[in-house]
């Protein structure tokens, strides 16, 4: 495994990073306890440091069984990121910017945007609970909320980090505007952010602004939530309730299913797998930090830190990019 430091901050976290939100259940067709918690075991026993999660990914579900995973392992070892800013729980008393309603045993909930600074202090203090622990490496603002200055934000976060219970600030999902902005007060150690072969979007103006101010790129959904391991043009078949059933419908799906079929044998040449090779990739892109990479089981998370022993020349890497012309770019949603 390679270890990056991340932005300004003093965390090293590794290039592979696991991603807890499919854990959480919600949105993902459910989830298995005991199958979650052997992935996280085996990502740690493989090198992964770095586990990234949020209080809505299940409604505290993620965080919860990252907290029993973890418990009784060197937490010094471990790098804990999670966020806030997305209340489902009705305590922001109507405030705050709705988002949508989420699905949750077949009724629907809404979800605000909400980062007010008592709403910050209030949900990093039950995240800890969750996992488990009385400090967080990183804490990133899941979504940007137009009802609260970001100036308020920001201050809040300084203030967790004078009081140690952050080891350092990120965001999610900003643009740059909102970055320049947030710079007045803090010193971001990251954004993350949507980043995929499908989605370069960010190489136009946020990787360029993260390059020069020092700021670390950690990019979500780099399968493209399963898209680009290309089992979903086979057998695999998604559950009712999963949200990837209304997700994968604003790609092509000729066309990249044409273009994974265009890098198979360079990845089966690698002996590798197509989502190996998808997130190898990921993880050279300029400007990118670490990438997540989300694992249901123990099987999985050993597939995604094999990843990082995979070798790609400059010409390997140019007919990659060859190939993704012949689909396209999206904005991120």
């Amino acid at each position: 495994m390679e270890y990056r430091k991340l932005g300004n901050s003093e965390l090293q976290l590794s290039a592979i990073t696991y991603g807890a939100f499919a854990i959480g259940g919600n949105m993902w067709g459910g989830n298995e306890k005991q199958d979650s918690i052997a992935g996280i075991h085996a990502a740690l026993d493989h090198g992964i440091t770095s586990i990234d999660t949020a209080p809505f990914y299940g409604f505290g579900r993620s965080e919860e069984l990252i907290g029993e995973a973890i418990r009784g392992k060197d937490r010094s070892k471990i790098q804990l990121l999670t966020k806030f800013g997305l209340v489902w729980d009705g305590s922001n008393n109507g405030k705050g910017e709705y988002f949508f309603d989420a699905p949750a045993d077949g009724k629907n909930i809404p979800v605000y945007k909400y980062t007010s600074k008592a709403n910050i202090i209030k949900e990093l203090e039950e995240s800890l609970k969750r996992l488990g622990t009385d400090y967080v490496d990183l804490l990133q603002l899941h979504w940007p909320d137009a009802t609260t200055p970001i100036a308020e934000t920001m201050e809040a976060l300084n203030t967790l980090i004078r009081q140690g219970k952050i080891r350092a600030a990120g965001v999610s999902n900003y643009d740059q505007g909102q970055m320049q902005e947030a710079a007045k007060t803090i010193q971001l150690a990251s954004n993350q952010v949507s980043y995929s072969m499908l989605n370069r979007e960010i190489e136009k103006d946020i990787v360029p602004y993260s390059i020069g101010n020092n700021i670390g790129i950690i990019a979500y959904s780099p399968l493209e939530r399963g898209l680009l391991t290309g089992k979903y043009f086979k057998d695999a078949a998604l559950k009712a309730d999963d949200h990837r059933n209304g997700y994968f419908g604003q790609f092509p799906a000729d066309k990249v299913m044409a273009f994974l079929e265009s890098i198979t044998p360079l990845a089966e040449g690698k002996k590798a797998s197509l989502a190996q090779l998808v997130l190898r990739w990921t993880t050279l892109q300029p400007g990118i930090t670490v990438v997540l990479a989300g694992a249901r089981n123990a099987t999985q998370a050993v597939e995604n830190v094999a990843a990082m022993d995979l070798q790609l020349t400059t010409e390997e890497i140019g007919f990659i990019n060859g190939e993704l012309e012949k689909v396209y770019s999206r904005q991120a949603v």
